[in-house]
């Protein structure tokens, strides 16, 4: 009896361990994982395998479009469900290198000063983006452009001061944008997404809005963004 006993035990021992460990590597059902994750990793798949020739220019946009405005999770996935190419360590790299914003090491200027009445103003191109930028538009307009910049720290305000004007500000894909200015009869448009990158900048918007408003947008949006970077893989690897 102690003999079927013991063997007893074991077997439950044995048991319990291969349920644990099987039901700790289980995966998630889909259903009920992050949407934002589910979406990320199918769009890598297209990328990956229409780079490498797996898809067609049409299937990949029409999937692509797919995966950016559907809300469930399964059909999200079923869109990645027939290709094999998995993502690898190369496209990571790559895409980590090509999403990242631009950073200098170089120290930044503390205040950059804009000014615009009756008149404009643009700063675009590859401009250092100093700690903090003052702006005042009276019966004006201003024009600030993100999406090349060069920043040098983490947190930029912009301070606005915005009478019968207005700002039409771009940023790419990236970055962060708090926008916390104050409106009278104005108001702030703030398109910009939100952003996973630990060490991203974060752009504060600050001020006050008369009569006047802040257009705050993407520079280009994520579709035309992924498809950029799935034309150049391709490019890369035919």
């Amino acid at each position: 009896m102690f003999i079927l006993s013991g063997a007893f035990i074991a077997s439950f021992i044995l048991y319990s361990i291969f349920t644990l460990s099987r039901n700790k590597n289980m995966a998630v059902k889909i259903a009920d994982r992050p949407i934002d994750a589910v979406r990320e990793e199918v769009v890598d798949q297209l990328v990956m395998n229409y780079s490498h020739g797996k898809l067609s220019y049409e299937a990949f946009e029409r999937r692509l479009d797919q995966a950016m405005e559907s809300k469930s999770n399964e059909e999200i996935a079923e869109l990645a469900a027939d290709l094999d190419l998995e993502v690898d360590k190369e496209y990571v790299e790559k895409k980590k290198e090509d999403f990242r914003f631009n950073y200098s090491g170089s120290s930044a200027k503390e205040t950059e000063l804009l000014v615009s009445i009756f008149s404009g103003c643009e700063r675009s191109g590859a401009w250092g983006v100093a700690k903090e930028i003052k702006s005042v538009t009276i019966f004006g307009g201003c024009d600030i452009d993100f999406s090349e910049a060069v920043f040098s720290q983490q947190e930029v305000t912009v301070k606005v001061f915005c009478l019968f004007g207005g700002y039409d500000i771009s940023v790419p894909e990236n970055v962060r944008v708090v926008s916390k200015a104050f409106c009278i009869f104005g108001g702030i448009s703030n398109k910009a997404p939100s952003c996973d990158y630990s060490d991203a900048p974060t752009i504060y918007i600050e001020g006050l809005v008369l009569f006047g408003g802040v257009d705050i947008k993407l520079k280009r949006t994520l579709k035309e963004r992924f498809t950029a970077f799935a034309d150049g893989l391709k490019d890369m690897f035919s």
